[in-house]
């Protein structure tokens, strides 16, 4: 074991034991509390199983998690004690990855911007690999961190089914030029980096992408670099009603490294699933506190509720925090209502939902989202003043051993031995113990 994760960093549950368990529980208790909270529930087990998919899928591939997609301490606990790298943006980021034991070499500053504290702070802190694509980055690098590794990030513009919104990377026609300049400053270019999004995305483009890096390597030989590391960023879906299923996204990418990159040609394959991971895993439970409706008779009004929450969630812009549909039908005797979802007021993030068919709700009722792990909860030093939300880890006795079992760790009783199976091949069809379904629910009906 690594040490990063032990038993005192979740809630150990038996096999059974579900996310409406476990929300009941956390319920019952805030209903005796004066101010009801928002709070998330995350099953680490179904991170587990993410993982093992991952590496089966992918056996080439080493990921590296986006912290800004979800900085929670247990999440970053559990991918460190599974070996997992981390990519991270900032300071703020490199700090908190580094506070649990992560070391520097584990450590990739993905971001193309960055300030010249961080990249000092970066340097002090044996955080070597780090991405570029414009002259004054290279500058500021050769300047504060002469040590530094560098991957040169490329866009995908020529690629038809990428994602359109791609802020960062240079085109293939300034490659040559920056990959001169490094060489004039004497930084050191280990390799390429691109990120295609995530939503919508093509399996397809992920060749594209790799056949456009291997250009881009032979142009590194060419002015003497030694280039060992391509990184083919994030895209990876975090739930399964997707276009393209992981297997069928990593096949394409497989038979692209073999056809660009074959095994043994001496370049290291990195990712950066984000979504993948933590999508899935996190459920948020949040109360009503406030309603207005509006009444049918008044003119223009559709008979739509205003239902105020006040979670104390934060997501980061631009990414909107997702709202699933209620599963159940409504009962003849409790009809539905056309409402709307409201934040805190004053905050960008209080525009949530409209349209959503949901029962007659009060104060104090409770609404569960599922699918609530990415991009809904900041490192805690980015947003001054905006409050953390409680976090309940879980994880099932079966993920914990397989966890466990994938570390060396051998099964202590012949229970074990014959509860688990070999983690690379069907370690992640272990019995489901959080399951993370949409749901509406009231205080009292779950």
């Amino acid at each position: 074991m690594n040490g990063y994760l032990n038993e005192s960093n979740f809630l150990m549950v038996e096999e059974g034991f579900t996310t409406r368990d476990l929300l009941e529980n956390l319920l019952g208790e805030l209903c005796q509390e004066s101010e009801q909270q928002a709070f998330f529930v995350a099953d680490l087990g179904d991170i587990v199983k993410k993982h093992l998919r991952f590496l089966k899928a992918l056996p080439r591939v080493k990921p590296y998690f986006p912290v800004k997609c979800n900085g929670s301490e247990g999440v970053i606990r559990l991918l460190a004690e599974l070996g997992a790298g981390f990519a991270c943006a900032n300071k703020a980021e490199i700090t908190r990855v580094q506070g649990i034991g992560v070391p520097g070499d584990k450590i990739f500053y993905s971001s193309p911007c960055k300030q010249v504290a961080h990249i000092r702070y970066a340097a002090n802190h044996g955080v070597r690999l780090m991405a570029f694509d414009n002259e004054v980055e290279l500058s500021k690098v050769a300047r504060s961190h002469p040590r530094a590794r560098m991957l040169l990030g490329i866009t995908a513009e020529s690629i038809p089914s990428a994602h359109p919104g791609m802020a960062f990377g240079t085109t293939l026609k300034s490659c040559r030029h920056l990959l001169e300049a490094a060489k004039e400053r004497a930084v050191e270019v280990v390799g390429i980096s691109f990120h295609l999004g995530s939503r919508g995305l093509e399996p397809q483009a992920f060749a594209q992408a790799v056949a456009a890096a291997q250009l881009v390597f032979d142009m590194g030989a060419e002015l003497g670099f030694r280039m060992h590391l391509l990184d083919i960023g994030g895209g990876f879906p975090g739930t399964e009603d997707t276009r393209a299923s992981l297997e069928e996204i990593a096949a394409v990418i497989n038979s692209a490294l073999d056809l660009y990159f074959p095994e043994g040609c001496g370049v290291d394959i990195a990712a950066r699933p984000g979504r993948y991971y933590v999508t899935s895993a996190f459920t948020l439970a949040v109360s009503i506190t406030a309603l207005e409706e509006v009444p049918v008779e008044q003119p223009g009004s559709d008979g739509r509720w205003d239902s105020g929450m006040d979670p104390p969630v934060c997501p980061s812009p631009p990414e909107p925090s997702p709202c699933s549909p209620p599963e159940e039908e409504p009962c003849p005797e409790d009809p539905w209502h056309s409402s709307s979802l409201r934040g805190p007021p004053g905050r960008a993030e209080d525009r949530i939902a409209d349209g959503l068919e949901l029962p007659q709700l009060h104060v104090g009722d409770w609404l569960v989202f599922g699918n609530m792990g990415a991009y809904t909860i900041t490192t805690p030093s980015l947003l001054e003043g905006c409050p953390q939300t409680r976090v309940t880890y879980a994880m099932s006795r079966m993920a914990w051993k397989a966890v466990q079992l994938f570390l060396g760790k051998p099964p202590q009783t012949e229970d074990d031995r014959e509860s688990l199976c070999t983690p690379l091949s069907c370690g992640w069809e272990m019995a489901e113990t959080l399951c993370v379904t949409p749901v509406f629910a009231p205080a009292g009906i779950i």
